[in-house]
């Protein structure tokens, strides 16, 4: 390999060095103007040109940004890591404490916000700074009882006040996880009860409260397959002050003025997570613009219906709906278990069909709001159905102003796809998860096993960064490197 000489080396070690240093302390530089709008329905945003698509990042993060990319994309190192955290060297001591404080200053400070609202609210800034957004979500789901759960809300609450700290309008969402603020064995135990209501029309829940439909012809239910116990006294107790929960963090966001998104989870539990949706859907999106999203997950056979049934009948009650739409997070436990009770799977059987779904499901909800109230979060990583929204965003006159699009992505990831649309003048999010790193730890192992194929396709990220990292130092350094140092550069930042 050839060799840069000492001068050279020495100046690109203290200047990156420099850089680094700067980046963990200052703001990000301003975001570049809007692209004004092309008459090409393809070209809806410049990938190209990395040095304007990368303006708001400084070199320190956009350098750690592409290392941690880089090696996230090699599967055996995610597959090692996670081995790790779930063996039982995790219980000695000092094998932890040095586990932990690699993780923390690698995957933690890519993917996670911060530890606690003050951080938090820091990156927040910063990314409102470049032109981004954030969604706020408290990194705790999985509650096992009401203890877990008051303390969960207590800290939803408090992320929800702090937004009126924060710059207006930085915060787009505040994120809640159902799990978070109700059992999980409670959201089974409804879950059972609400299927078996929707096969078998005499059979009652008394508690049941107004909502809209959860569930279409197709949907999954090999999940209850005998009539459920009702519901004890003491668990339509529980199932109560969940409710008391879910609406006091919705009132303490509305305060702010930030709508709320709450997150799906696997086919088990999701209908009662539409259910309490729902139920605040009809409780809260009484104006024009919805305060309440549900999400919805397009890898999943009933997607498309679903929607547009939960859409009909919002319509005939004059309510607006809000809808997050991603592609799904539970792929292979949903296979597996249809698997091992012989039925079909409710993912679809290929990977186009998902994409044709997510696509559809967009484009619908697309006209839907394009003349009349209700809302869009385009959740995806996906280039080709980024172009796609936006093209008919554009062709329905549906501007950043009327606050009915939102696109996001996770934080650390689809940077080159987030900044290209904040340039071409569309709202974008950053999905921002928070939280102390022994209590974020199961959510990053799971959107480590989950996103492992996403994260080894993020060749375009990884390829645009090394371009205008490469650019970056040609401009540092001059144009008057010689051929052997060219090549240098070449073999160490191209991916």
């Amino acid at each position: 390999m050839a060799m840069i000489n000492k001068d050279i080396s020495n100046k690109l070690f203290h200047s990156l060095v420099r850089r680094a240093n700067a980046a963990t302390c200052s703001t990000f530089p301003p975001a570049p103007q809007p692209v004004a709008s092309t008459n090409d329905g393809d070209k809806i945003f410049e990938l190209e040109d990395t040095k304007s698509l990368f303006a708001s990042v400084p070199t320190g993060k956009l350098m750690h940004a592409a290392a941690m990319l880089n090696v996230t994309a090699v599967e055996p190192v995610v597959d090692l890591s996670l081995w790790m955290m779930n063996s039982r060297l995790m219980e000695v001591g000092l094998v932890r404490s040095a586990v932990m404080g690699t993780i923390k200053h690698t995957a933690y400070n890519h993917f996670v916000a911060g530890s606690d609202t003050v951080e938090t609210g820091q990156t927040v800034r910063r990314l409102w700074d470049s032109g981004l957004r954030g969604m706020l979500d408290y990194g705790l789901e999985h509650a096992i009882d009401n203890e877990s759960c008051d303390k969960a809300t207590q800290q939803l609450i408090k992320t929800a006040e702090y937004t009126q700290s924060l710059p207006p309008s930085s915060v787009s969402f505040v994120v809640v996880k159902v799990t978070a603020i109700c059992p999980v064995y409670l959201l089974r135990r409804v879950s059972d009860l609400l299927r078996w209501e929707y096969r078998n029309s005499s059979f009652k829940l008394p508690w049941k409260q107004q909502t809209l439909p959860i569930f279409s012809e197709n949907s999954p239910f090999y999940h209850t397959l005998q009539q459920p116990a009702p519901l004890t006294t003491e668990e339509e107790h529980d199932l109560e002050l969940a409710h008391q929960r879910l609406q006091i963090i919705c009132d303490k966001s509305f305060e702010g003025n930030v709508p709320v998104v709450i997150d799906a989870e696997d086919t088990s539990i999701q209908p009662a997570i539409d259910y309490m949706t729902y139920w605040a859907s009809v409780k809260y999106n009484e104006l024009q613009r919805p305060m309440i999203f549900g999400t919805i997950q397009a890898y999943l056979k009933d997607a498309g219906d679903r929607m547009s049934l939960t859409k009909k009948a919002a319509d005939k009650m004059g309510l607006p709906v809000g809808f997050k739409l991603v592609r799904g997070a539970y792929m292979s436990s949903e296979r597996k278990l249809a698997h091992s009770l012989g039925v079909e799977s409710p993912i679809h059987n290929t990977i186009n069909d998902t994409h044709d779904c997510f696509n559809g499901c967009a484009t619908f909800m697309l006209g839907e709001v394009s003349n009349r109230p209700g809302g869009l979060i385009l959740a995806t990583h996906n280039l080709d159905s980024g172009k796609l929204v936006a093209r008919k965003a554009r062709e329905y006159g549906i501007t950043k102003d009327s606050e009915k699009l939102e696109f996001a992505s996770l934080y650390g990831m689809a940077e080159a796809m987030t900044f290209g649309l904040r340039n071409a003048g569309f709202g974008v999010s950053k999905y921002l998860p928070y939280g102390p790193i022994d209590q974020i730890m199961p959510y990053l192992l799971r959107r480590a096993e989950e996103n492992k194929g996403l994260l080894s396709s993020s060749n375009l990220d990884r390829q645009l960064m090394m371009k205008e990292l490469k650019r970056r130092m040609k401009a540092y350094f001059g144009q008057g490197m010689t051929v052997s140092e060219n090549q240098f550069l070449n073999q160490k930042l191209t991916p």
